[in-house]
């Protein structure tokens, strides 16, 4: 039988300690059983997310990274637990992203900043774009396309497009690596100076582009690339 949160001792539920203490008042695990609601035969529902926090070297940011199945694989935990999990993570991760998209970018490591949470410690490319207004604030944040381990096709119209609808008058390009070596290959290359011509045409600025690994990252501006 599953040890749910109802039938432990008041002091030890979560719930109850949110109710009394506010929800800065619990920890990562204690908020993470709360979404698990319960545990398994051997674990209750705090026990089961402390294990989850330890093999996820306790960083919420990488828990977020893992998928309905690799959450499947920790007993108790079904699509429906998984999916709430999940859900919430996305949720902090959104809200988050709502307090930052109106700062103004000035150089490369603000973008990093920005994107890492986005991009970091996936098993794939992502290639995503930030549309800026005139005084470099973020007008919005969009991911374009993903692809494999190694590549990712990314159409240039549907930036131009999508940046004509924001009505941005910059842009910059952000990608990741997941082999973590953020040094540009030939396609990154060719493929930031071709949307730079497009974008010259539309009198729209490249700002940057940054290539992102583990906890590193490469600047196109920085370089001398744009």
């Amino acid at each position: 039988m599953e040890k749910g949160i109802k039938s432990w001792s008041k002091e030890d539920r979560p719930r109850e300690k949110m109710m009394e203490k506010g929800a800065w008042a619990l920890s990562n695990a204690e908020l993470i059983a709360i979404l698990l609601s319960s545990g398994n035969k051997k674990e209750s529902a705090v026990d089961l997310a402390r294990r989850l926090l330890k093999d996820n070297d306790q960083k919420l940011k990488k828990l977020s990274t893992l998928s309905v199945h690799a959450l499947l694989q920790y007993e108790g935990i079904g699509e429906a637990k998984a999916v709430t999990l999940l859900a919430a993570m996305e949720l902090g991760s959104r809200r988050i992203s709502e307090t930052k998209e109106r700062s103004t970018i000035g150089c490369a490591a603000e973008v990093f900043e920005l994107m890492y949470r986005y991009v970091a410690n996936r098993p794939y490319e992502e290639f995503w774009v930030l549309f800026l207004d005139a005084k470099n604030h973020v007008i919005s944040t969009k991911k374009i396309n993903e692809g494999n381990i190694t590549m990712v096709n990314v159409d240039c119209r549907k930036i131009i497009k999508m940046a004509l609808e924001e009505m941005a008058t910059s842009i910059i390009l952000c990608h990741n690596h997941p082999s973590g070596d953020v040094t540009p290959g030939q396609e990154d290359i060719a493929l930031t100076k071709k949307i730079q011509e497009i974008c010259q045409l539309m009198t729209i600025r490249l700002f940057d582009h940054l290539i992102i690994g583990d906890a590193n990252y490469y600047s196109f501006c920085d370089h001398n690339l744009i």
